[in-house]
């Protein structure tokens, strides 16, 4: 049977471009991870990418034509915006006769599935957590399958979930598409899920009841990277595993091994792990195999919050993780909530001297991202259904991404004032990221101009809220245009390049 898997065309709107991903970075590897299944049994499969190969739906209508599909495979991304051109584009297929069925499948259809088959009907059927088994039992045996949402004769929404795969090392490898080779690291998996149960966090609700930390063995990992390096030579890696490391030792132990196998490959790799994984003979291994590139979830500098995150670690183990990996060469990346919903300025002031303390507010990308971020709430999380049953979630469009008030108003003004300015920095970056304008000779020196003026608007109106003072919303105008006028004024030395130099690399 010939399959078209779907990426489809994604556009940000420019007031959520500093906003994290909405679907977690192993959702870059689930259109290849059900191709690899699907091919191995014998269908056709196409991929389209929509979003790396930024294709228009007249590129994508032009594809399905010459490859004659009988099934359409969507992976829906929620991008804060409404799928409206998507379901049109979905309509018009179904109404051409061009396709038999759709199925969509990803995050945001395991828990926004009512939402979306009451705006697209056309879907015939939504896959409910991993796709791979299901999207392949479905093919041969329509609604009803372990894994699937679907609208009865009645007009009913049926669902019936599975059970999670235990056996990733059964799994053919992802098919990897050109667009995916060339984002500048090739993604990969060792694990899915994690052991941690964070208030945030939608990998293990994803994933359905009794999902947890789920590990490939070491010896199948390095059978895929073996086969990748045999067709594209040396690449680098990066695992999109929430959780590289499992549970205790051994977990641990597996990370040894890994490090082990990964040394002989002499690649360079990245990874994403919990702080209290990070331990010194581990790091110290996987330094040595070529561990360059490191995510970690600190969450916060206040014990407070991260009991309330239930984050099941402390503010002393983010200070040994960051010790640990500086003292093997790795400045890590980091993910950080500056503001809960419940935040006091008391938490905002500890988290920005644990910042300062950890030297976190150096470079100034990294500043830009940890001074801002809010808690993003997201269907399928504790945070979502205990603000939903206390009557504080607010819904903007999308039952997928929720909102709510701050219960401290200062808090709020602090965000309001910090969440413009640093929007307004990372909307110019993206021009030098996309190549529309080069970095001058000096820029080093403009970027850390620019970090300063960040940390010390930051510092300067936190002090204004602890002293008392009232920032009303024209105050806070004041404060954005000015500091906005000094960034533009320091983008305004970068160069306009009428060639496009290349984009930036990313990972998703």
């Amino acid at each position: 049977m010939k399959i078209f898997l779907l990426e489809h065309p994604r556009l940000i709107a420019a007031a959520r471009c500093n906003d994290i991903a909405n679907t977690p970075l192993s959702s870059s590897l689930i259109s290849g991870c059900i191709a690899g299944l699907l091919d191995s049994r014998g269908h056709d499969i196409w991929i389209a990418e929509g979003f790396l190969d930024n294709l228009t739906y007249k590129d994508i209508y032009e594809q399905i034509i010459a490859f004659a599909p009988q099934v359409l495979g969507v992976h829906l991304i929620y991008n804060w915006e409404n799928h409206g051109q998507l379901y049109s584009f979905l309509k018009q297929l179904k109404s051409e006769g061009l396709i038999q069925k759709i199925v969509g499948y990803g995050y945001y259809t395991t828990f926004a599935y009512e939402e979306i088959f009451e705006l697209c009907p056309e879907f015939d059927g939504l896959i409910i957590g991993e796709p791979e088994q299901t999207f392949a039992e479905w093919l041969e045996c329509g609604d009803g399958v372990n894994g699937m949402a679907w609208v009865d004769t009645a007009g009913q929404i049926q669902i019936v979930r599975r059970e999670v795969n235990c056996n990733l090392d059964a799994l053919p490898d992802p098919i990897r598409t050109d667009a995916m080779m060339g984002i500048g690291e090739v993604n990969i998996e060792s694990s899915r899920g994690c052991y941690g149960r964070c208030t945030f966090c939608y990998i293990n609700p994803y994933y359905g009841a009794g999902s947890c930390w789920r590990p490939k063995s070491p010896e199948r990992v390095m059978q895929e990277i073996d086969r990748i390096i045999a067709r594209y030579g040396p690449v680098k890696f990066y695992f999109t595993d929430p959780n590289f490391m499992g549970p205790g030792k051994q977990g641990q132990e597996r990370a040894l091994k890994l490090a082990a196998l990964l040394k002989e490959r002499k690649v360079h790799f990245g990874i994403e792990a919990r702080v209290n994984d990070i331990h010194q003979d581990t790091i110290a291994a996987l330094a040595d195999a070529g561990l360059k590139d490191m995510l970690i979830g600190l969450e916060s500098g206040c014990n407070d919050s991260l009991k309330r995150l239930n984050k099941m670690t402390t503010v002393e183990q983010n200070e040994r993780a960051l010790s640990i990996l500086r003292a093997n060469g790795i400045e890590p990346n980091v993910g950080f909530i500056m503001f809960e919903p419940d935040s006091s300025l008391i938490d905002i002031r500890t988290n920005f001297q644990f910042l300062k303390r950890n030297g976190l507010l150096k470079n100034l990308f990294i500043t830009a991202n940890v001074l801002y971020h809010p808690q993003i709430i997201l269907q399928g999380t504790k945070a979502y259904r205990d603000l939903q049953q206390e009557g504080r979630l607010i819904l903007k469009g999308t039952t997928y991404e929720g909102m709510t008030a701050f219960s401290v108003p200062e808090a709020a003004r602090l965000a309001e004032i910090i969440g413009q300015i640093t929007n307004y920095f990372f909307v110019r970056m993206n021009e030098v990221w996309k190549g529309k304008v080069q970095e001058p000779s000096h820029a080093s020196r403009l970027y850390g101009d620019a970090n300063r003026l960040l940390v010390n608007c930051f510092e300067e109106n936190l002090s204004r809220l602890e002293a008392g003072e009232f920032i009303d919303e024209q105050a806070a105008r004041v404060v954005v245009d000015e500091v906005t006028k000094k960034i533009k004024s320091i983008f305004e030395q970068f160069h306009t390049n009428v060639q496009n130099i290349g984009g930036k690399s990313c990972h998703f």
